[in-house]
């Protein structure tokens, strides 16, 4: 069993360094010798773990199962003895992550070479797309996720307030005239973010006599990426809800102005998910707090600009 074990954190390591070369280096044993106990694990399930070419290597699809099932085993078993040994606050490993693209782009990306440079021993894999993806299938140890959770198993962490507003171009209102109540959108070019779900044409706005009003809307652009749909409108083409993330620049700057500001949408949150377990791995534990310092107390989006680096 041990030798078992072993030979499934090698597994675990030759996914996360892309090559058996790279894993054994790691390791401090030779090519040979992972080579044959990756090959003594297969023979031992009675499948094919990886996919060999001269050009790449990756799982196939029992091996993938079999990363995503075998990885918090050998996690829970590395935390343990690190805290028996006394070492439970080491950063090391290879920390896999994935947020929405645009988020990523602004406010991860600007932070993370910050993060690495207070980790010496850590790898990072940062994953963007506004795909929903499935953190445990694809084994990894943390996700950005904004708006409402879906009821699940995973562990959600609140990192800030997502508020959400709605703008426009001073050149629009200026051709079209400014909206003084949700009803007039009905009267307006309106930009639509469309989904998984579809177009998201229904919006939820706040009542300022309590509660909350829907308004059905209309137009003539729809784009699945929001950094788009913000572009149409500082270009003037219509009236658009953004998270405040996204647009603060632009208010800012005045290249958009907000529309019907007592009415704006109810704000939702960001969160860092995790997948459940007994013991956390240090490096989530470590990446978790440092997103709590970074957007925890005062987010970038509310009081700077958000292209602000980390040092050491």
């Amino acid at each position: 069993m041990s030798d078992r074990l072993a030979d499934l954190g090698l597994f675990l390591r030759v996914l996360d360094l892309g090559s058996i070369s790279a894993a054994a280096r790691n390791l401090g044993i030779s090519t040979a010798v992972a080579s044959q106990r990756v090959q003594r694990l297969e023979r031992s399930l009675g499948v094919q773990l990886l996919h060999r070419t001269t050009r790449r290597l990756s799982a196939t699809r029992e091996g993938a199962e079999l990363a995503a099932r075998g990885r918090p085993l050998i996690e829970d078993l590395d935390a343990l003895t690190a805290g028996l040994r006394g070492d439970a606050g080491d950063v090391s490993g290879v920390l896999r992550l994935t947020a929405p693209a645009s988020f990523g782009r602004l406010y991860l990306s600007p932070v993370l070479p910050g993060f690495l440079a207070r980790h010496p021993r850590l790898a990072l894999q940062a994953h963007l797309s506004d795909d929903f993806i499935d953190i445990i299938g694809r084994g990894l140890d943390v996700a950005l996720r904004i708006g409402a959770l879906e009821p699940s198993s995973l562990v959600a962490r609140r990192l800030a307030d997502d508020r959400r507003v709605i703008v426009a171009a001073p050149s629009y209102l200026a051709r079209r005239g400014t909206p003084r109540i949700p009803g007039d959108l009905a009267r307006h070019d309106c930009l639509i973010l469309a989904g998984s779900s579809g177009a998201h044409d229904l919006w939820r706005l706040r009542d300022p006599r309590g509660g909350e009003l829907t308004v059905r809307v209309t137009g003539r652009f729809e784009s699945s990426l929001g950094e788009v749909v913000r572009d149409a409108a500082i270009a003037g083409l219509g009236i658009a809800v953004h998270s405040e993330w996204l647009v603060c620049d632009d208010i800012r700057a005045g290249r958009l102005v907000r529309v019907l500001p007592r009415y704006a949408p109810p704000p939702s949150a960001i969160y860092a998910v995790t997948p459940p377990r007994r013991l956390m791995p240090e490096r989530v534990r470590a990446f978790i707090a440092f997103l709590v310092e970074q957007f925890g107390t005062s987010p970038p989006w509310g009081t700077a600009r958000p292209m602000r680096r980390v040092t050491t």
